[in-house]
C-alpha cells in the first residue's frame, strides 16, 4: 500500500510539473537534460565575467602597451617587452625580496604558535572551547582598515604602547639589553617597517590557522591517545608521536595557504603605510603593491599585468616546492 501511495504521489507530482511546463512559452520549455545547465548558468556566468575574463584579459594585456584613457583601440602589441622590462626592473626584484621576507617571517611563526596552541585548547578546554577559539579568530574577520588604525596607534613613536613597553623593559637589568636603547620609529625606519608588517600579518592570521588545526585534531581517534597513555607516554610524547604525524595533511594545507597569501600580501602594508608607496626607501612595498602602483600611479597596465604573471609563476613554483617537500616526508 505504501508503495502504491508513493507511486501515485509521484504520478500526481509529474502530472503537475507537466501541466505547469505546458503553460510556459515554447522557448522556456526545457527538457530534463537541459534543466541542470539552466540551474548552473548563474554561477557559470558570474565566474566567466568576474573570474575567467579578468585573468585572460590580464594575460592579453601583458603583451600590450596601453593608455586606458585612449580606449581599447590604443592597445599596441609589444611582444615580450613588458616581461623584459619587469625582469630588468630593480624595484621589482626589491619588492619580490620584501614579499618573500614578509611571507617567511610572518608565515612560519603562525604555524609554530597555532599547532601547540590548538593542541592545548583541544586538550584543556571542553565547554569554553568555542569561546576561546572565537577570541583568537576575531582578528581574521576584523576590518583591515580598523586593524591598520589600531596598529598605527600601537606603533606610534612617541605615544605607542609598544615603545612604552620597551621603555619599561629598559629599566629591568636582566633583559634591558634585549630591547632597543631608544624609541623605535616603526613606520618610518626602513629596518623596522618589515617587522611591523610581519607582526600585523601574524596577529591577524594565527587564529585562522588555529581553527584549521583544531578541526584536524578533532578527527584524531581518541583511542590512539588512550593506548599511548596505557603504554606510559607523556603528553609531550603524545604530541610528537601522535598529534604531529596526524596533522601533516592539515599542515600541508595551512602552509600552502600561508605561502600563497604571503606572496600576495597587499592590504596590510598598503593601508598601514598611508598612500601605498611602500614607506621609507620602499622598505614595505610588496610585489602586489608595486603592480598596483605600476598600473594606477605610473599608468603602465601592460607592465603591471606582466608583473602579476611573474608573481603568479613565483607562487606556482613555491606551491610546487611545498608539495614536493611534504610528499617526500610522507614517503
Amino acid at each position: 500500500m505504501h508503495s502504491d501511495y508513493c507511486n501515485n504521489g509521484h504520478i500526481v507530482e509529474s502530472h503537475t510539473l507537466r501541466t505547469l511546463t505546458m503553460k510556459l512559452p515554447a522557448f522556456l520549455r526545457l527538457s530534463p537534460t537541459q534543466m541542470p545547465y539552466l540551474l548552473l548558468s548563474p554561477f557559470v556566468i558570474l565566474f566567466v565575467v568576474f573570474g575567467l575574463f579578468p585573468v585572460l584579459f590580464s594575460l592579453y594585456l601583458a603583451f600590450q602597451t596601453w593608455d586606458p584613457t585612449a580606449g581599447l583601440k590604443a592597445m599596441e602589441y609589444v611582444g615580450w617587452s613588458n616581461f623584459s622590462f619587469v625582469l630588468q626592473d630593480e624595484w621589482f626584484w626589491k619588492s619580490l625580496k620584501t614579499t618573500l621576507w614578509l611571507a617567511l617571517v610572518s608565515g612560519v611563526p603562525q604555524h609554530l604558535v597555532a599547532i601547540p596552541l590548538a593542541y592545548f585548547i583541544h586538550a584543556s578546554f571542553k565547554r569554553l572551547r568555542n569561546g576561546v577559539v572565537g577570541v583568537y579568530f576575531l582578528p581574521y574577520i576584523t576590518s583591515s582598515v580598523a586593524i591598520a588604525i589600531l596598529f598605527s596607534s600601537l606603533f606610534s613613536t612617541d605615544y605607542g604602547l609598544i615603545n612604552a613597553v620597551f621603555e619599561v623593559l629598559r629599566e629591568l637589568p636582566l633583559i634591558a639589553w634585549l630591547v632597543p636603547a631608544q624609541a623605535v620609529d616603526w613606520l618610518n625606519n626602513p629596518d623596522a617597517i618589515k617587522p611591523a608588517i610581519s607582526l600585523i600579518v601574524f596577529w591577524r592570521y594565527v587564529g585562522f590557522n588555529l581553527v584549521l588545526y583544531l578541526a584536524a585534531l578533532q578527527t584524531i581517534p581518541p583511542d590512539l591517545y588512550e593506548a599511548a597513555r596505557m603504554d606510559g607516554a607523556s603528553r609531550l610524547q603524545q604530541f610528537f608521536y601522535i598529534t604531529l604525524p596526524s596533522l601533516k595533511p592539515m599542515i600541508f594545507f595551512g602552509v600552502t595557504l600561508s605561502v600563497i597569501g604571503g606572496l600576495q600580501l597587499f592590504e596590510e602594508p598598503f593601508i598601514l603605510l598611508v598612500g601605498g608607496r611602500g614607506g621609507t626607501d620602499q622598505a614595505g612595498m610588496t610585489t602586489a603593491m608595486y603592480a598596483y602602483r605600476m598600473a594606477f600611479d605610473f599608468n603602465d597596465f601592460g607592465a603591471a599585468s606582466a608583473m602579476s604573471w611573474c608573481l603568479f609563476i613565483v607562487v606556482a613554483v613555491m606551491t610546487w616546492a611545498i608539495n614536493r617537500m611534504f610528499r617526500q616526508r610522507r614517503a
